[in-house]
């Protein structure tokens, strides 16, 4: 089984920021393939379903961002599931807003959210699917930023960024992370 894991912050006060990305690609993933995402266990929302012919669980952590890796430690002890069954879907700050980038492995980046599930698995070898938030402008705080919601020409782009990660998760669990990586990481030069 798959597990598709949403990284951001509960409560409404966080909805639709851009720490919140990873909690909107699953959201759309739920929508598309009908799974109940209300089921509250591990510290966190899951949903089991089918997409595609695979058997996958979708998470959405509700420990807040910093503490991501408690909740899905628990996830994956629970299901007995290895790191590299997990999909990590998350914002980065160092892509342009809505531009992926999938990885199998890889260091933090300096995503708290990401170094605390790597200090909780013990490993970096998980995939992960990065969400474009765009850079941080200059005399921002970042976490103003992080936890800032998008402008109203940023939110249309982002949107299909949510269907193309959602895309990209269902790839990656179907055609493998290397057919993903090819199609998606590369797609966005291309239309340049």
């Amino acid at each position: 089984m798959y597990i598709i894991a949403g990284l951001g912050n509960p409560t409404k006060e966080y909805d639709k920021t851009r720490h919140n990305v990873g909690f909107a690609v699953v959201d759309e993933l739920a929508r598309q393939y009908d799974i109940d995402i209300s089921e509250r266990k591990h510290r966190a929302f899951c949903g089991k379903g089918v997409m595609e012919g695979q058997k996958v669980l979708l998470v959405k952590p509700q420990t807040f961002m910093n503490l991501s890796g408690e909740s899905l430690r628990a996830v994956l002890d629970y299901y007995k599931e290895m790191p590299q069954k997990l999909i990590v879907i998350y914002d980065d700050i160092s892509l342009a807003p809505g531009q992926l980038r999938i990885r199998l492995k890889g260091s933090a980046g300096g995503h708290n959210g990401i170094k605390n599930i790597i200090a909780h698995l013990g490993t970096q070898e998980f995939p992960r699917i990065k969400v474009g938030v765009g850079e941080k402008p200059p005399r921002i705080d970042l976490k103003d930023y992080v936890l800032g919601r998008f402008s109203k020409g940023e939110q249309e782009l982002m949107e299909e960024a949510f269907q193309e990660a959602a895309k990209a998760a269902v790839m990656m669990i179907c055609d493998g992370a290397d057919r993903a990586m090819n199609h998606f990481n590369t797609k966005k030069k291309t239309e340049e």
